[in-house]
């Protein structure tokens, strides 16, 4: 210090003991400096001897309490201090400078050392599930069996092969394998591969697997034949995670063979989502009928713009499950399936529709969950059934006979729309259309066709969207009802997914009825922003006229409002 002169520098904040040995004898502390001119806190060098810095230890040590913890300063005077640290070179605690009347704190170090041998260490050993798994069986070591299959063989131990039922009914039964060393083992399926046995066999020494999404289904068959349902369960789950493009219908096929209900779940959702919003050429060759089929029939299914796309999305659909050596844009596809179609009336000379043909038959029961009344609304969309002469006509004959009877129906009867909850003949004959709407803004739309004078206007702005029953504000191509009310059934589903097709956010309406006036509107949904993902997927389903008239014409008619259908 300067002039020679010693001042007691009491800490503010104490340090560990432990740690004041890592700093340098000149260090920077907080203090409060005492004297006759300085009384505030500020920070100042600290020059620490050998005395002073074991004194400074033993005060922090009988203080202390837990690391970390703020220490009040000491109760000393400055005289009394200064009188303590210029006292001998002896290194000794302020204790024995004064009569001890209480247990001095510098006793306890021996303690706390005491303490500290006995506080456990932690140590990572290598473990005992590695350490079978490469004993055991990397090396075979003590085997008591071999298993050989696919020209492979296996040293491996029957206490372990115990944990698959299939051994386990072996070595337990009266079975001639109970009591050879050596067993072959049989392999059907062939799904399974050595690499997917070597795995198999290896998760019965191990606590984890790890099951790479390309291998997953030779796992799980290996898996399925040993009777695993560890290891099946989790097969499931690696497929229910890696659903995409490239494994939908491989995912598909296996959980339909080896039962994984939950599985075939999960990939039918996706190809619900994916099949119109993200149509792909390598994806349309893999799908079968049998798959295709039942999303055709679904209500579920994410149609873009109207039915007439589903219709034109079977017709390449088709022509790639004919021509599977096609090689060219989705872009081009449509043409190239149109130009086919019209060669091959030509060059063959047919006048039957292409469904009754040899080659056309096996699509039949796909084209007939096609919903036609929300095609043959449409004059373009009917024509090009006529020109494409896939479908048989007595199939269109009955549609146009039906929508007929509806709008007479409409017009003459007072069907103005559905008002009973029949979610039934609601999911299996709604019209199904939809918009993407590639970044945020105001968008305004109504999806094409007659619909029997409602026209529709769909408004999404500011996060909301609308329903209007558009009457004489808007300008309309096509004819409009002017009934006082009209009714509908609607329900709308908004989502947006990843690159890889998964979904990310989705919002749904439920299945919904509605009375609106004229030029009414009606908020179906208002989005929270913080959920929003674009490109945004709109996703309707509607019902305009009731299938059946069986209200009294001197029924009441229902305000205004809006009615979940249950």
């Amino acid at each position: 210090m300067p002039g020679g002169q010693v001042l007691l520098l009491k800490p503010k904040q104490m340090l560990h003991p432990a740690l004041t040995f890592h700093y340098p004898l000149c260090c920077w502390c907080r203090v409060l400096v005492h004297g006759p001119f300085i009384t505030t806190p500020r920070r100042v060098p600290l020059l620490l001897d050998d005395g002073f810095a074991l004194l400074y230890i033993s005060v922090c040590r009988g203080k202390m309490g837990t690391l970390g913890s703020r220490m009040q300063a000491s109760s000393q005077d400055p005289e009394e201090a200064v009188e303590t640290a210029c006292a001998s070179g002896k290194h000794g605690c302020e204790c024995r400078k004064r009569k001890r009347t209480a247990h001095c704190d510098c006793d306890s170090e021996p303690d706390e050392e005491d303490a500290l041998l006995d506080t456990p260490r932690r140590k990572k050993l290598k473990s005992t599930s590695k350490y079978i798994y490469q004993t055991l069986f990397l090396n075979g070591e003590n085997s008591d069996i071999r298993i050989c299959a696919l020209g492979q063989e296996w040293n491996l131990h029957k206490v372990y092969l115990c944990q698959s039922g299939y051994f386990s009914s072996m070595f337990s039964g009266s079975w001639k394998e109970s009591n050879m060393m050596v067993i072959p083992l049989e392999i059907p399926d062939q799904n399974i591969d050595t690499e997917a046995l070597q795995v198999v066999f290896g998760s019965l020494y191990r606590d984890d697997v790890l099951i790479k999404p390309s291998r997953v289904v030779s796992i799980l068959a290996a898996a399925c034949m040993l009777q695993l349902d560890g290891l099946i369960q989790q097969c499931g789950e690696t497929m229910k995670e890696n659903v995409s493009v490239k494994t939908v219908c491989g995912y598909y096929s296996s959980a339909s063979i080896y039962g994984l209900d939950s599985v075939m779940k999960k990939c039918q959702e996706w190809l619900l989502n994916n099949l119109m919003t993200h149509q792909n050429v390598d994806l349309m060759k893999e799908l079968g009928a049998d798959v295709m089929e039942p999303l055709i029939q679904s209500s579920d299914l994410f149609v873009m713009q109207v039915e007439m796309d589903v219709y034109t999305a079977l017709k390449k659909w088709m022509f790639l499950q004919l021509n599977p050596s096609w090689d060219g844009p989705i872009k081009q596809l449509l043409a190239d399936a149109d130009t086919w179609l019209c060669k091959r009336r030509t060059e063959l000379g047919e006048e039957e529709p292409f469904l009754k043909t040899e080659d056309g038959a096996p699509f039949t029961p796909v084209f007939r969950h096609v919903r036609l009344q929300y095609i043959i609304n449409d004059l373009a969309s009917a024509r090009i059934l006529e020109r494409d002469n896939i479908l048989p006509p007595d199939w269109l004959t009955s549609v146009y006979k039906s929508q007929w009877f509806a709008m007479l129906r409409t017009e003459h009867d007072n069907d103005n729309g559905p008002q009973d909850a029949n979610k039934e003949e609601f999911e299996s004959s709604s019209m199904r259309c939809g918009r993407k709407l590639t970044k945020d803004g105001d968008y305004c739309w109504r999806w094409t066709g007659f619909n029997f004078g409602f026209d529709l206007l769909v408004t999404y702005t500011n996060r909301f969207i609308v329903f209007k029953r558009n009457t004489l504000s808007q300008p309309c191509g096509g004819a409009v009802s002017l009934q006082p009310r009209r009714h509908l059934a609607y329900r709308l589903r908004l989502a947006s997914f990843d690159n890889s097709g998964k979904l990310v956010c989705s919002r749904s309406t439920g299945y919904q009825l509605l009375t609106l006036e004229k030029d009414q509107e009606y908020v179906v949904m208002n989005l929270d922003s913080r959920l929003l993902s674009f490109p945004l997927y709109v996703c309707c389903n509607f019902q305009y006229t009731s299938p059946h008239m069986d209200r009294r014409p001197d029924a009441p008619e229902p305000e205004s409002s809006a009615r979940s259908v249950s």
